[in-house]
């Protein structure tokens, strides 16, 4: 059984990057030596700060890697947090609901 890992990874300037994998410590390990000459290259060094693994899976895998790297900065910080409230605030439909939050949400 194969299993496919969508991680984030925070870089040494405090951005984040999302990616896929099936061997989650080499892929780690390969960002953290700068010879792939991507993002993170010169964001150096990276720490893991959140996986998921699909077993099976690498369409679903897929999908997930997709849309995370769509989210925000602040709502790929609530998955790595685990704050469930925050991440469905953030994840209102702004058209329905208008694009404002209130600062009090933001903070707490």
């Amino acid at each position: 059984m194969k299993a496919y890992c969508v991680y984030i990874l925070k870089c040494s300037d405090g951005s984040f990057y999302t990616g896929i994998t099936s061997n989650l410590d080499a892929r780690v390990a390969i960002h953290n030596t700068g010879k792939n000459k991507g993002f993170t290259s010169s964001r150096l060094p990276v720490e893991l700060v959140w996986y998921k693994e699909f077993l099976d899976d690498p369409d679903q895998a897929i999908i997930w890697e997709k849309r995370i790297k769509g989210w925000s900065r602040r709502k790929k910080q609530a998955l790595i947090d685990g704050d469930w409230e925050k991440l469905s605030l953030y994840s209102r439909n702004y058209t329905k609901y208008g694009n404002r939050i209130n600062k009090k949400d933001q903070d707490t």
